[in-house]
């Protein structure tokens, strides 16, 4: 991975810990470890991150742009800095239940489940911190379907 100055790590981390809807455990040594084992990506306008129904076997923290989040080419969300992609697919060992497609030019951190699954390995407290993030996450993306459902909208205590 291309080195980054220490101001660009500083500014990075930032954002990833105070991004809306982040993985909110993660302390800053566990998010230098994640993106020191991350490979720095950029996908163009339209570029396809995750495709519904394949497996790729990366998991995806979005640094700048927005990704939007579609199944059988009907939207359901919008990803923007500090949120992932790739982690149901991840977290069931399965192939991507929707596409995530980049809505404008996305600087995204790529982490292949090997090297995931490595550094929970040498680091269980992260792991720890990372499976609860993710499972607030999935609790709010749930929370927010049923409130969209009853046609409630939002739910103000609990933004998506």
């Amino acid at each position: 991975m291309p080195a980054r100055s220490d101001s660009a790590q500083v500014q990075l981390l930032s954002m990833l810990q105070t991004a809306k809807n982040r993985l909110e455990y993660l302390t800053p040594n566990d998010w230098t470890l994640i993106i020191d084992r991350a490979k720095q990506l950029t996908f163009r306008k339209n570029e396809t991150l995750v495709r519904q129904g394949k497996q790729s076997k990366i998991v995806y923290v979005i640094a700048r742009g927005k990704v939007n989040i579609t199944i059988s080419r009907t939207r359901l969300a919008q990803l923007g800095p500090g949120q992932v992609c790739g982690d149901m697919a991840f977290l069931e060992n399965t192939l991507a239940s929707a596409t995530a497609t980049a809505e404008e030019e996305v600087e995204a951190y790529a982490l292949g489940w090997p090297d995931l699954m490595d550094l929970f390995e040498l680091f269980p407290h992260l792991a720890s911190r990372f499976y609860r993030s993710l499972a607030l996450n999935l609790s709010r993306r749930l929370r927010e379907q049923i409130m969209l459902k009853q046609g409630g909208g939002h739910d103000p205590k609990h933004p998506f």
